[in-house]
């Protein structure tokens, strides 16, 4: 049996407030705990109209305050904008407060544009953060655990570790989109996210390779994957196409260096068609999407799992909105992870 688990980028609408964007993601929470999911992840993302997710852990202390049984972590943390030890200590606390429901995901994606990036670390002393990304992943996955980590200062050590200290370890995820993520994952022995919904490609490759130079470690003897990818289902495959057009026309704004706003609405997207000459890069993009009717998209789910050899597949829901949707909940979107949970069950 094929799990499913939920990554949240926390969409924000034209016809919504912040405040009603993070009303809705509670709301998909409680679905995807309703319906068995195994996980709900929320990303970061920063100066972006386009989403509400711009700090994991307050998100995470949210959804988990709203759900009793679903794990909740971040898919991810970027590492490269924080101090580890600030990251430990936050998901420390989350581990405290909901034993045994935490997860943390950690990227060096900026998760940002250069410039905004360039402001989010300027307390940092030279570099980016990338170049030292090795060494904070395994600075905070040794903060999480019990005995903490030692640290040299001048002639000296001192002990540091993540406080409160939690009588349960939250869960070290690495995510990423290449070979060097599927390597260091490997290599440190953590469990690997594949973000099969940014790439679209390279997914098998990566999932090899980090097969290949997987090393067993304290928290996992085998390799351990999960692959990301976005998803809308209606009763119908007409339907879950038309759903997902907004999203669609998000993707080509991406592609395109647009600065993404927040997301239109199913009529309005239908009424301004993209030009002709993106039809080519469109298809390529959502080759790798889950649009469908829910027989057709279990069936997509369970092959995807089939072939990158794992039991668990998360998804997006990128169903958007039509004219009249109360602006605190996303039907669509819950409506994808109901009629997909049923499928595959």
């Amino acid at each position: 049996m094929t799990t499913l688990s939920v990554l949240d980028l926390v969409p924000v609408r034209s016809d919504q407030s912040t405040a009603d964007a993070l009303a809705a993601t509670l709301a998909l929470a409680r679905v995807a705990d309703e319906v068995g999911a195994h996980r709900y992840w929320v990303a970061e993302h920063h100066n972006m109209p386009a989403v509400a997710a711009t700090n994991a852990p307050l998100l995470m202390s949210m959804v988990a305050a709203a759900t009793t049984r679903v794990r909740v972590g971040s898919g991810g943390v970027m590492l490269p904008n924080h101090a580890p030890l600030v990251v430990a200590e936050q998901i420390a606390l989350l581990e405290a407060a909901h034993p045994g429901r935490i997860d943390v995901g950690l990227g060096r994606a900026p998760g940002s544009d250069p410039v905004t990036s360039h402001v989010l670390r300027r307390g940092q002393s030279g570099g980016d953060g990338v170049d030292t990304f090795d060494e904070d992943v395994e600075t905070l996955r040794s903060l999480v655990r019990p005995d903490g980590v030692v640290v040299r200062v001048g002639t000296g050590t001192y002990p540091l570790r993540a406080t409160p200290r939690a009588t349960t370890v939250p869960q070290v995820w690495l995510l990423g989109s290449s070979s060097y993520s599927a390597q260091l994952a490997g290599r440190l022995g953590l469990p690997y996210v594949f973000a099969h919904h940014f790439a679209g490609r390279g997914t098998d490759e990566a999932v090899a390779l980090y097969r290949r130079t997987f090393v067993p470690s304290d928290e996992l003897a085998a390799p351990r994957t999960i692959a990301v990818v976005n998803a809308a289902v209606a009763p119908t495959a007409e339907e879950a196409r038309r759903l997902a057009l907004p999203q669609v026309r998000t993707m080509w704004r991406l592609r395109q260096g647009v600065r993404l706003e927040p997301q239109e609405l199913v009529e309005d997207a239908e009424a301004a068609p993209l030009p002709a000459s993106a039809d080519a890069a469109l298809a390529a993009v959502t080759a790798s999407w889950v649009v469908d009717d829910p027989a057709g998209a279990a069936a997509q789910v369970r092959e995807l799992a089939e072939r990158l050899g794992t039991d668990e597949v998360m998804v997006t829901p990128v169903a958007g909105a039509v004219r009249g949707t109360p602006a605190d909940r996303s039907p669509a979107r819950e409506a994808t992870l109901r009629l997909l949970a049923d499928a595959l069950a």
